[in-house]
């Protein structure tokens, strides 16, 4: 089978990594991919987003198979523009793809289904002052979600009503572009947050294991947000009793909607929940899977990802049997200086090859001359196994010491909220 696998980032060089353990697979193509898939498949220079480019070559290589990493792609419609062809895209078809393209609706579907999720409003520039009525009514602090695709900047926390209506007035007026042409406000949820993630044919699903990542820049949770600053699987709080809750309340009623209303969804779901008090609410959904989850899952899943992905293709996911390492898993992400502000871009890495028991997933990285150079923000996350999460921990910092580079920084205490 040829595949090709479509994103640039950590989240690919593991999706790379585990189908290279396929039996099954044949020739894979990463695009663009970067200095770690290149590991393991062959990268080409193709764009996400051009389908027609895309489409040239899944024709001249033969492609059986176009898995999509990011969001992007899905929420503009590949799986539509692919749907008369002799190739199968795992991921939503563009209405579907819209329960992580547009929050709005998100909750409307949440809310239809019945399914737990923080009390909620939306607003565009011409009911502003219906928004700003709104928020006199809240609690603080105060959640604002930009609608659209805003790469993971588009939700404020805000403590007090003022800034909360300043914020609003922002947003609407332009702050994330396109995205926040329409804001959702949202009553905040005091709890702990945890991911889960499914694969689903559209009726019946199978589960991956759980995970939780920490996306603030500073270690205690504190400073501005980030893409990811690392990964822990699995989630110690998350027992047999809340991950009962879970199924029963959130993931069978998400499947069952999904399928209610017609749509085409063969792919990855990501489940941003958040236990309070130990109930558990919907956050946010992703259509595809998380970064840096992913650099954790996939590591435990002992499956062969490409037999779950023919799986779905195919019709037959609920004979399939999802085996999972029992070990912990844990990913510490390297990141540049500055970031996630401004940061300097082609500096050299040093001491990859260093590495010992750990695997180094690249994510802003590319190779120049035999050199590995910083491509990105989020340059590198380091992924151990363990008998427990201390041990998986410790691999991971021993490991994230030896890589060098000018303003190398990560968080040491990733996984500090958990037993």
């Amino acid at each position: 089978m040829n595949i090709l696998l479509l994103g640039s980032g950590g989240r690919e060089h593991a999706f790379a990594w585990k189908l290279e353990q396929s039996q099954i697979a044949h020739e894979l193509y990463i695009a663009p991919g970067n200095s770690g898939t290149q590991l393991h498949g062959t990268n080409v220079d193709l764009q996400v987003s051009d389908f027609v480019q895309i489409e040239s070559f899944v024709q001249e290589k033969s492609i059986d198979m176009i898995i999509v990493g990011p969001e992007v792609p899905l929420v503009e419609g590949i799986v539509n523009h692919f749907a008369s062809m002799d190739v199968f895209v795992l991921g939503p078809d563009q209405e579907a793809a819209m329960l992580e393209g547009s929050k709005e609706y998100a909750k409307e579907f949440m809310k239809e289904f019945s399914i737990p999720t923080a009390a909620y409003a939306s607003f565009t520039h011409e009911t502003l002052d219906e928004g700003l009525r709104y928020l006199e009514g809240m609690q603080t602090p105060i959640v604002l979600k930009a609608d659209g695709l805003a790469a993971g900047k588009g939700v404020l926390i805000l403590e007090s009503r003022e800034e909360a209506q300043a914020e609003l007035r922002a947003m609407l007026s332009g702050k994330f572009g396109e995205a926040s042409s329409t804001v959702v406000i949202e009553e905040f949820l005091s709890g702990i947050e945890f991911s889960m993630f499914a694969v689903t044919d559209g009726s019946s699903y199978k589960l991956l294991p759980t995970a939780k990542d920490y996306k603030r820049i500073g270690e205690g949770d504190t400073g501005l947000n980030t893409g990811g600053m690392g990964a822990v699987s699995p989630v110690s709080f998350v027992d047999a009793a809340l991950l009962s809750k879970v199924e029963e309340r959130i993931i069978k009623p998400t499947i069952d909607g999904i399928q209610t209303k017609g749509l085409d969804y063969k792919g990855f779901v990501f489940f941003g929940l958040i236990a309070v008090d130990g109930e558990p609410y919907v956050i946010e959904y992703n259509c595809r899977m998380g970064d840096p989850e992913t650099e954790v899952v996939l590591p435990r899943l002992k499956t062969d990802l490409l037999e779950i992905c023919i799986a779905l293709k195919d019709g037959y996911l609920q004979d399939i049997q999802i085996e999972i390492d029992e070990r912990h898993a844990t990913a510490v992400m390297l990141v540049s200086g500055g970031y996630p502000g401004h940061y300097d871009k082609g500096l050299k890495l040093t001491g990859v090859d260093q590495i010992d028991d750990s695997i180094a997933f690249h994510a802003g990285v590319k190779e120049t001359d035999g050199e590995l150079l910083t491509n990105g923000g989020r340059v590198m996350a380091i992924t151990s196994y363990g008998s427990s999460k201390i041990d998986a921990l410790a691999k991971s910092m021993r490991n994230a010491e030896r890589i060098q580079f000018e303003g190398k920084y990560f968080r040491s205490d990733i996984g500090f909220d958990l037993a």
